[in-house]
C-alpha cells in the first residue's frame, strides 16, 4: 500500500498537470488525428518525465526550500533567475487564464445551456478561488487530493458510460498538415514544474519517498490523457468543441469545473511562494501580482476575442514548457557539482542529453509560432 506522503505528493503534481490542458487534447487530437496525438502524447510525456526526476534531484540536493526562480538563482545566477521568472510568470498566468476562460465557459454551459455568460461566471470563479488561496498548504493538500480523485472518478465513469459507443474509425483519422497541433497542448498538459517544490515542501518527512512520488504523478496523467481523448475522439469524431466537456451532456461538464478548480489553486500558491519567498514582494503586491492581473488580463482577452483557450495552451506551453525545461536540465547539471547534500535518488546527465532535449523544446517553440503566424 501507498505511503500517504507519497499519495500528497503525487497528487499534488497530477493536480497541477491535469487542468485545462486535458479539456483541450480532444481536440486537438480530432484535427491532427488520434494515433498523432498519442504519439507526442508519449513522446512528450517520458521527456517530461525525466525533467520532473531532475527537478527533484535538484530540490534534494539544496538544503533550503525554494520556488523555481530560487534554485534557478541559486545553480544558474541571475541570467538563469531571471529567465525563470519570465518563463514561469508566462506559462502560470498563460494557465490561469485558460482556468477563467474554461470555467466561465463551462458555468455558463451548465446552467444556461450556452456560452454567453462566460464572463459573469469566469469573474464569479476567480473571486471564489481568491478567497481559498488563504487556506495555505494545508488547504492545498486537501484540494489537490479530492480534486484529483474526483476527476479520476468522473473519467473512470465517463470511459464506463461511453465505452460501447466508441467507432474505431474516428481514431484512424490522420493529417499531415496539422501533425504538429497537438505538440503545444500536449506539452501544456504535462507541465508540472511549478508544483514539484511544493510537493517537496509537503514530503519533507519522507525524501526517500520522493522520486516514487514524481513517477506516479507523472504517469498517471498520461493514462489519463489517453483514456479521456479515446473517449471524446472515438466517439465524437471530429465534432468536438476546444473544451471538450462542453460536447457532451451537460453532467460532463463538472469534469472540466473540478479538474480546472485543482489547477487554479495549486498554480496560484506556487506563484505566491515565488513573489513572496524568492523575490521577497510585499504581501499587497503579491495579492495584485497573483490575483488581479490574471483577472485583468482575462477580461481583455475576453472581452475582445484576442485568444481562444487552445491558443492560449499551446503558446503557454511551448513558451514556459521550453524554457523551463531547459533551465531545469541546467540546474541539475550545476548541482551535481554545487549541491549541499546528497540526494536520495540520482538521474544521470551529460551535454548531449541537454542539447537533445533543448532542442526538442526550441522545436516546439517555433513550430507553435510558425502556426501562430
Amino acid at each position: 500500500m501507498l505511503d500517504k506522503k507519497i499519495l500528497q505528493g503525487s497528487f499534488t503534481l497530477i493536480g497541477t498537470m491535469v487542468g485545462a490542458g486535458i479539456l483541450a487534447l480532444p481536440y486537438a487530437f480530432s484535427k491532427a488525428g488520434f494515433l498523432a496525438g498519442v504519439f507526442w502524447l508519449i513522446i512528450l510525456g517520458i521527456i517530461m518525465l525525466f525533467v520532473h526526476l531532475y527537478l527533484g534531484e535538484v530540490i534534494l540536493r539544496t538544503n533550503k526550500f525554494h520556488q523555481l526562480t530560487g534554485y534557478a538563482h541559486k545553480y544558474l545566477g541571475n541570467i538563469g533567475k531571471n529567465i525563470m521568472i519570465f518563463s514561469m510568470i508566462f506559462g502560470i498566468y498563460s494557465a490561469l487564464i485558460a482556468y477563467l476562460i474554461g470555467e466561465g465557459q463551462s458555468f455558463s454551459f451548465l446552467f444556461f445551456g450556452n456560452e454567453s455568460y462566460t464572463l459573469f461566471f469566469g469573474i464569479l470563479f476567480w473571486f471564489f478561488m481568491t478567497l481559498f488561496l488563504r487556506e495555505g498548504v494545508k488547504g492545498m493538500k486537501e484540494i489537490a487530493l479530492w480534486g484529483v480523485f474526483a476527476v479520476i472518478c468522473i473519467i473512470l465513469g465517463l470511459f464506463i458510460w461511453f465505452a460501447p459507443q466508441i467507432k474505431y474509425s474516428n481514431l484512424s483519422n490522420f493529417n499531415i498538415e496539422l501533425f504538429f497541433l497537438p505538440l503545444g497542448v500536449v506539452l501544456f498538459s504535462l507541465l508540472g514544474f511549478s508544483a514539484i517544490p511544493e510537493a517537496g515542501k509537503i514530503m519533507q518527512s519522507s525524501k526517500k519517498n520522493f522520486k516514487k512520488a514524481l513517477v506516479f504523478g507523472s504517469i498517471i496523467p498520461i493514462i489519463v490523457y489517453f483514456v479521456f481523448a479515446l473517449i471524446f475522439v472515438g466517439v465524437l469524431g471530429d465534432s468536438i468543441r476546444e473544451v471538450a466537456t462542453l460536447s457532451l451532456q451537460k453532467p460532463a461538464a463538472f469534469l472540466g469545473i473540478f479538474t480546472m478548480l485543482t489547477a487554479y489553486f495549486i498554480l496560484s500558491f506556487a506563484l505566491k511562494d515565488m513573489f513572496a519567498i524568492d523575490l521577497r514582494i510585499r504581501r499587497i503586491n503579491v495579492f495584485i501580482l497573483v490575483s488581479i492581473i490574471p483577472l485583468i488580463l482575462f477580461l481583455l482577452i475576453t472581452y475582445f476575442n484576442f485568444l481562444d483557450f487552445t491558443r492560449v495552451l499551446s503558446i503557454g506551453g511551448v513558451v514556459s514548457g521550453g524554457l523551463t525545461g531547459i533551465i531545469i536540465l541546467l540546474m541539475n547539471y550545476k548541482s551535481k557539482k554545487q549541491g549541499e547534500r546528497e540526494p536520495e535518488f540520482k538521474i544521470p546527465i551529460n551535454w548531449f542529453i541537454i542539447f537533445l532535449i533543448g532542442l526538442i523544446f526550441v522545436l516546439g517553440v517555433l513550430a507553435e509560432f510558425w502556426k501562430f503566424l
